[in-house]
Formats: structure tokens, sequence, C-alpha cells
């Protein structure tokens, strides 16, 4: 019954027989021939032919879902036959933020590459909640983020941690009475910010300034929104943007107010445009982590990548 799923699931994807055909290097006609046995042999139409593009009928989404799970079992069943083969073959697939995929992925990739030449590395660029989905589906492996992933459906492998610095345009009039509060980029590289003894500032200072935070759904936006909350300010936004690395760097430009992280401002290294500032230490600590399905085998490949990470610090 599910001998035709790729030619199947080929036309639910692109929900059109002319482009699945295209796909699947076959004519039109033998597509729609071999898709109108399947539906014969199980008594009830797959697709809704009367629709643009092709519609899925009730008893199609059950056939739909069926295949999928064949598609993730045949997966597994590759996956492990890579493993098999020592690490001779075989893909890891990694996701995460703009921000660890430039500037924590590439020491990691590039040791792994080298021992292991013949596994194929696949990074992929996403926000948050792209990447819990992207897990979900199989579309990455594993996953880093500074995000905490439920811990009942994901494992998670401890990096390193980061730490929001409200970063400010030098030439905003509201330094000029904190400049004893002022972190010097060697204080944040080294983390001596973090000690007791090196006072915070209140977001208070700020509330006539325009701030630039992270859309919706992102970590950093709702920690941020937590902060504000809880100083009870309402603050002036100016703009809102997908990445961190885009927030610093119009703050660079003399535009707003950002939250940054001090992984991102050592990596990124000084600017004398800008001045920074230790936060109180309210939802401003994060764990860096790597993580995958629990439910979900992991191949030899992968799990090697996660040691070399955790060696990789």
């Amino acid at each position: 019954m599910f001998n035709a799923n790729e030619y199947v699931y080929e036309v639910y994807k692109e929900r059109s027989f002319s482009k699945a055909a295209k796909n699947l290097f076959i004519s039109q006609p033998s597509l729609s021939g071999t898709i109108k046995r399947v539906e014969e042999e199980i008594g009830y139409e797959i697709f809704d032919r009367s629709t643009k593009p092709i519609g899925v009928t009730d008893i199609g989404e059950k056939y739909i879902k069926t295949i999928e799970k064949i598609l993730k079992l045949e997966r597994h069943f590759i996956q492990y036959v890579n493993d098999v083969d020592d690490l001779k073959a075989g893909n890891v697939s990694v996701g995460g933020t703009q921000q660890y995929t430039s500037y924590m992925l590439p020491a990691i990739v590039s040791k792994f590459i080298e021992k292991y030449p013949h596994i194929n590395v696949d990074i992929v660029e996403a926000k948050t909640s792209s990447l819990i989905r992207y897990l979900n589906e199989g579309i990455i492996d594993i996953a880093i983020d500074n995000y905490s992933y439920d811990e009942e459906d994901y494992s998670r492998q401890f990096q390193t941690k980061d730490t929001m610095i409200l970063t400010v345009p030098k030439s905003f009039s509201s330094n000029e009475n904190l400049k004893n509060y002022a972190l010097s980029f060697e204080e944040i590289k080294s983390g001596e910010f973090k000690n007791d003894d090196i006072p915070f500032v209140k977001l208070s200072e700020f509330k006539d300034e325009n701030f630039i935070l992270l859309k919706e759904g992102n970590d950093t936006r709702t920690r941020a929104h937590k902060k504000f909350v809880n100083e009870n300010i309402s603050p002036k936004v100016l703009l809102e943007v997908e990445q961190q690395i885009t927030s610093y760097n119009l703050t660079a430009y003399g535009l707003g107010i950002s939250f940054i992280s001090d992984y991102l401002i050592r990596n990124v290294g000084d600017n004398d445009s800008l001045c920074y500032y230790k936060l109180e230490n309210y939802e401003n600590d994060r764990d860096i982590c790597f993580y995958y399905l629990k439910n979900k085998y992991i191949t030899k490949a992968q799990s090697e990548f996660l040691k070399m990470a955790k060696e990789t610090l």
C-alpha cells in the first residue's frame, strides 16, 4: 500500500502533479496513474483535484502522516548504518542563531571536519522558535541556543554562559552622569564586570532614550521586557530587529540602546562609539547549551560533534 510513498509525498509537497513529476523525472501521466492505483488500492482519494493548488482529503491527511512516520524510520535506519561505517559517512545538521553560527560554531566545525572529513556538516541559521520546530521536524539534529528548552522533550549539553550588557551609543547625553558606571572592554572580556563590587545601572537612567529591541519570540527580547516591567518603564522603541548583531551595529551607528550579550561583545571586539553598562542581575544570565530531541536516535557522528563541542570551550 505504501510502495509509492515517494510519489505521493512529492505531490503533497508541491501540491501539483506537473511539478512533482518534474522533480521525480517521470511523466505526468505516469505519476497520475501511480497515484490513482494507490487510491484504488485504499478505496479513497488522497488528493482533492478540484482545488488549486491540489488539496488533501481527510483520508489523504492520515495517509501522509503515515508516510512521514515511515520516512522518519527510514532516515533513522540510514543513520544507524552510517554509524556502523565507522564515521566514514553521515550527516550532522546544527542550527543556531546568527550570533552562535558566526562566533561559536566555526571553531567546533573546523576541528570536526579536520578529524572527520567525510561527514557532511550542515549549519542552519534561524531564530529560537524556528530552531525548536526544525528539531521537532528532523530538519536539524542539534541546536545551540541561550533559550531554555523544555527538559521533558530535549536533552541538553551545557557549553558556556552569557550575560546581557546594556550597550549605549556614546553620543547619548545620558552617559554624562554615568561615567563611574561605564564598563571597559577589558572588564567585559575578562569577565571582571560580574564581580559584586562592580556597580550596575538602572534602566530608568535611560527612560528618555531610544531603544532597539529584538522581535517577539527572541529570548533577549523576552528578558528585556521583563526588566522593563520590573522597573515599571515603558521604553521608547525605535526599531525591532531579528538578530542581536544587527541590533549591535545599529547601536554602534548611534540609533538606540541595545541589550547585547557579553559573548558577542567579546567576539566583535571593542568599539569606541559605544558605552557598556552592567545591568541588575535579574533575567540577565543565561546558559548557552546544545539541545537535541530525547526520543531521537543520536548517531555516532552527532555524538562525536557534541563531544568535540565540549572540548572546544
